[in-house]
């Protein structure tokens, strides 16, 4: 039976331990607000996926996800697994409270919780597409759905240290940039063969690459300016090979949406791309360490429902 309230899918470990802190005020707000909703909580990696799931599964069709861009990946691959509706039934809303926040940056939902909340009140949606990938994990093959954007090269590296340092209990919000600067120190370039739909696109030593749906990843850098969130198309920003010191001049270009004027920097969109890379390299998924290369990219066009702030403007 379809139930009109929220389930509400509480990460208590996203934002170094916010998620649980803060719970107690953003279920306030949105008992305050006239919300009703059912609360769950994660309680280990992937449990989101199982939860959403279920969710569906139990007659839900609106979710709620309290942690940060790991939680609604886990969300959104829960909503295409489950087999029970069409993905885009179901309506999906998010309060921030991870490190990131990269997806909710994109649609410029509102990091206070009273205004995201407000939001969810308000239910403005809009349809996205979804990235599907394959990769490839202890020489199995796997697929996973992706809600914004995914990096290789140096990024998987640096997002690979940090999440280390979070396992083993370290926090602050600084750790990322510790991840970042452990990367530079040992990564080095290389050689990475990339098709986009079929035709030769690049065959070079690279440093970086940012793929996805959106434009920001790594808490606020912006690698690809162009992206549109329903266009049908992939975005592809490649660094080719740099030297680090190059690197930390032109910092700057990752924020302010210059990246495209740099010299060593490529940009091209697609519906189907293929990564080679010699020898394997590792990729991060929504800010999640997951498999190796080789990576197929596909879009999955409109195929989720999100709440989005009222002020998001579908043309901007």
């Amino acid at each position: 039976m379809e139930k009109s309230s929220w389930i509400v899918i509480v990460n208590p470990k996203a934002g170094l331990g916010y998620g649980l802190r803060d719970w107690p005020v953003i279920s306030n707000q949105l008992n305050k607000s006239g919300v009703e909703f059912t609360c769950v909580f994660t309680e280990k990696k992937y449990h989101a996926v199982e939860l959403a799931v279920k969710a569906v599964n139990d007659g839900y069709r609106k979710i709620v996800a309290v942690g940060g861009d790991g939680t609604v990946n886990e969300i959104v691959n829960g909503i295409f697994i489950q087999k029970k509706v069409p993905t885009t039934d179901i309506l999906l809303a998010v309060i921030p409270v991870g490190t990131g926040n990269d997806w909710v940056r994109m649609y410029g939902i509102p990091k206070y919780y009273s205004e995201a909340v407000k939001a969810i009140v308000e239910s403005y949606t809009i349809r996205q597409d979804v990235g599907l990938i394959t990769y490839t994990e202890t020489l199995i093959t796997h697929k996973r759905y992706m809600a914004n954007v995914a990096g290789i090269g140096f990024d998987a590296i640096a997002n690979r240290y940090f999440n280390k340092m979070k396992d083993e209990g370290r926090k602050g919000r600084g750790l990322y940039i510790i991840g970042v600067v452990k990367a530079l120190l040992k990564y080095k370039s290389k050689r990475f063969r990339i098709k986009i739909d079929n035709q030769l696109f690049f065959d070079d030593y690279m440093f970086d690459a940012a793929i996805g749906i959106g434009p920001y990843n790594g808490g606020g850098m912006n690698p690809m300016p162009a992206a549109v969130f329903n266009d049908g198309l992939i975005d592809i920003t490649i660094v080719k090979k740099i030297n680090k010191f190059w690197i930390l001049r032109s910092f700057r270009k990752l924020y302010n949406g210059k990246i495209y004027t740099h010299p060593k920097v490529l940009a091209a969109q697609g519906k189907y791309i293929e990564v080679e890379s010699f020898p394997e390299s590792p990729i991060e998924i929504d800010g999640e360490a997951l498999g190796f290369s080789p990576f197929v990219f596909e879009v999955v066009p409109c195929s989720i429902t999100v709440v989005v702030s009222k002020k998001f403007k579908i043309d901007n």
